[in-house]
């Protein structure tokens, strides 16, 4: 007996409509035989997909620089992408959003001297999936540990990354090497001179001296998000720089974060073990997050915390601060308060949170210390 597809995403490969555990394409396809492949992801908030016609476009000039023939007109993508998303929407709960991705290949890989020839009509997919955010929400409040791999960009001469491919094995490779420092680390990927150049599905910036400093894309992907962030900062009167950027200057810089579609603006707080700034995410980052919610309606990092059911983390995370600020001023606590926070979501994410008994563990487990050295520090009183 086949498998429910009643509330299975419907994806779209070649002028049908198929469940998801029904849409196959051949071993034979370039997509599995040479990579050759060129793809997009937009997402949606509030059920409304991003600046969709932004992404068409680009797409079609991955295609256009590929040479490969999709067989429809750029408005009819955008109606069948439209349609697609219509498809599915169904099975959003009000709360939810999900991604819409392209995937266009060559067709069929026929086996000759000549791989560039289409022996058959483009093999389109699109599809929509959930918007996991769970491996990104905890960054949206500590931030992430930035990573330079040892791997490097591969250089525009050889393979342009303002195609946005699906060969992916260069990145794939660069963030086993992130990972092999930290396991949750993301990857800030170097070009041949070491500079920055991308992440290994978005874009680069950092705050310094007063600017927001992002690396121009002719070693990066042309980001939809980077794009947007460039337009917020604008609106906002926050000044903007594209420059070349080395290691160093992440080291120095005040504030650093990711641009991508799935979490917008992702925190940067360590970069190769060393701090970013104070630690902590910064007042422009937070800026740029809040006017990027207010953009799309959307409260962007409240969604991503809501996935991993935190619900029981934000009253105990409530009381603590208002206590500490009611009760103790700031030179009186062990740590900063953006550390507070940073250090009871890790204990919320360990385990759901009693909150007196994770608050008093944290203060006895330096009681020893406090008594001995700082008398003046007390347990706020909650």
């Amino acid at each position: 007996m086949g498998a429910d597809t009643t509330n299975q995403h419907q994806v779209y490969l070649n002028g049908e409509f198929l469940p998801r555990n029904e849409a196959k394409i051949s071993v034979f396809d370039s997509a599995v035989m040479l990579g050759d492949t060129v793809t997009e992801s937009t997402r949606t908030f509030a059920h409304k997909l991003f600046k969709l016609e932004q992404h068409i476009e680009r797409l079609y000039r991955s295609l256009k620089v590929t040479r490969i023939s999709p067989g429809i007109s750029m408005p009819e993508m955008v109606e069948l992408s439209l349609r697609v998303l219509e498809q599915n929407s169904s099975l959003l709960a009000p709360h939810e959003d999900c991604w819409l991705v392209h995937n266009i290949s060559r067709g069929l890989s026929i086996p000759g001297a000549d791989p560039t020839i289409q022996h058959s009509p483009a093999t389109i997919i699109l599809f929509t999936s959930p918007l996991i955010l769970t491996d990104w929400a905890p960054f949206y409040v500590e931030g992430c540990h930035a990573v330079t791999p040892m791997s490097r960009a591969i250089p525009s001469q050889s393979l342009d990354a303002r195609i946005k491919n699906r060969s992916r094995m260069a990145y794939t490779l660069a963030e086993i090497e992130v990972k092999l420092v930290d396991p949750k680390a993301q990857g800030i990927i170097l070009d041949i001179y070491g500079n920055v150049a991308e992440n290994k599905g978005g874009n680069f910036f950092l705050f310094s001296e007063g600017v927001l400093k992002t690396p121009s894309t002719s070693a990066a992907l042309a980001g939809i998000s980077r794009a947007t962030v460039l337009e917020l900062a604008g609106l906002l009167g926050i000044p903007v720089r594209e420059c070349d950027l080395q290691a160093y200057d992440i080291y120095t810089a005040d504030e650093a974060f990711f641009t991508s579609t799935p979490y917008c603006i992702m925190p940067a707080t360590r970069f190769n073990g060393l701090p970013v700034g104070d630690g902590n995410v910064g007042p422009v980052t937070k800026q740029l997050l809040a006017a990027w919610s207010d953009l799309v309606g959307v409260d962007i990092v409240a969604q991503g915390l809501k996935q991993l059911n935190l619900s029981e983390w934000i009253v105990p995370h409530t009381l603590l601060i208002l206590a500490t600020q009611k009760f103790c001023p700031p030179e009186m606590l062990p740590w900063s308060q953006d550390t507070w926070r940073a250090t009871l979501f890790r204990w919320c994410i360990a385990k759901p949170p009693n909150p007196r008994r994770h608050v008093n563990a944290g203060w006895e487990s330096k009681s020893s210390e406090r008594n001995s050295i700082d008398r003046t520090r007390r347990e706020p009183p909650l």
